[in-house]
């Protein structure tokens, strides 16, 4: 499969105050479209190439082939601060971490793919996973694929296959040049909408084998990234948008606590002793879960730096911290939703944006209420009800 398609991938200002300034513009930038974003249903190209010169999409890019891979925590807190302007933009620059599946091709695949650069736009439509015909040398790839968030901006597109003999019954992901695609319009939601989540149509296409892999398959490279669980992060990167969603309600609610005077000329929000108390357990829960979150992260990241295996107790610690920050940072959203009163009920409300967006990680399945059952079982002993947990 030729990589002629792959042009728009050496992007990344230099790391250091460069870098720093272009996510920094980035984030004003989003602050001034983000109406944009939500209206039209994507976030377009142009600003994905802010976010790439910012890092984002080299960021889980093997340093062997000039990525420059950042810890979790690091890149995570970088998708809050977006997610904190607008969590639909922030749910797209989460899948700037989407490169670590890509460390299962072969090395020479990889090659290919990051020969023009690593800052490349990944985006996937996984589900639901389709038979394909075995040819000579790969697969002819037909069917079509739901969820594919980001994907008007993607460099390199992923599509779920049922797994076989080869793959020893793991399910594959094969990877498509975007114009081999065909994008169905299918995104009409009332959360998350400029995350652009359409489905993807494949016709006839053939894909070579080293242009599969297995999702969650074990990587080629040896760098550190890349030992770090992968499912999780793939949930965690996800969670994080709704703790920077909830930053940004309550960052709003502080703002309009603090005005003088209330819209019915009584006194202000912020001077009554309920929105005061409510607004300090809605920040003392979200910098708990935060806190939970973040140094269960570090304490697995410190693990992988070590060079020490990652034990299924500390996966599911992970898992477990990770669906815990999507569900009481959702309950935070819709405090910070009670804290506003009746305003908050219009469609322009700048709370809108937070409510509206912030309520769908925890709907995700890899964070919906049964992973903390799955949780629970592992941690006392017993086998997870979900599959592939942890």
């Amino acid at each position: 499969m030729p990589n002629d398609f792959l042009i728009d991938t050496r992007v990344a200002e230099p790391a250091g105050e460069a870098r720093e300034a272009a996510f920094e513009y980035a984030l004003k930038v989003l602050e001034q479209r983000r109406n944009e974003f939500s209206e039209q249903g994507y976030v377009p190209k142009d600003f994905i190439r802010l976010l790439k010169k910012a890092g984002i999409y080299r960021a889980s890019t093997p340093e062997r082939f000039g990525g420059e891979p950042m810890a979790p925590a690091d890149f995570m807190r970088r998708i809050e601060r977006i997610s904190s302007v607008d969590p639909a933009t922030g749910w797209v620059a989460s899948f700037g971490s989407s490169l670590v599946y890509l460390a299962a091709l072969p090395e020479e695949t990889q090659a290919k793919i990051y020969a023009n650069g690593p800052d490349v736009c990944y985006a996937g439509g996984l589900f639901p996973m389709q038979e394909a015909e075995n040819e000579a040398g790969g697969y002819r790839v037909t069917g079509v694929w739901q969820f594919a968030s980001g994907c008007k901006g993607a460099d390199i597109v992923g599509v779920g296959l049922k797994g076989g003999p080869q793959s020893h019954g793991r399910p594959l992901t094969a990877l498509l040049n975007p114009a081999d695609v065909e994008i169905v319009e299918n995104w009409d939601v009332a959360g998350m909408r400029a995350t652009g989540s359409h489905a993807i149509k494949v016709d006839e296409q053939f894909v070579p084998t080293s242009m599969t892999f297995i999702r969650g398959g074990d990587p080629q490279i040896d760098e550190p990234l890349y030992r770090y669980p992968s499912l999780a992060y793939a949930a965690q990167v996800l969670s994080v948008v709704t703790l920077g969603a909830a930053r940004g309600a309550l960052d709003f609610c502080r703002e309009s606590g603090a005005a003088k005077t209330s819209i019915a000329g009584g006194t202000a929000k912020g001077e009554r002793p309920t929105f005061q108390d409510s607004f300090a357990r809605a920040e003392a829960r979200l910098g708990a879960a935060r806190a939970y979150f973040f140094s269960t992260t570090e304490k697995v990241w410190s693990d992988v730096l070590a060079g020490n295996e990652v034990s299924q107790e500390a996966v599911t610690e992970l898992r477990l911290a990770t669906t815990h920050a999507a569900h009481e940072a959702r309950e935070v959203i819709l405090a910070a939703f009670d804290l506003s009163g009746t305003g908050a009920i219009y469609n322009t409300h700048p709370l809108q944006r937070f409510l509206q967006d912030g309520l769908v990680p925890a709907q995700h399945a890899m964070l919906q209420a049964n992973t903390y059952q799955a949780a629970g079982a592992l941690l006392l002993g017993f086998d997870a009800p979900i599959p592939s947990f942890p």
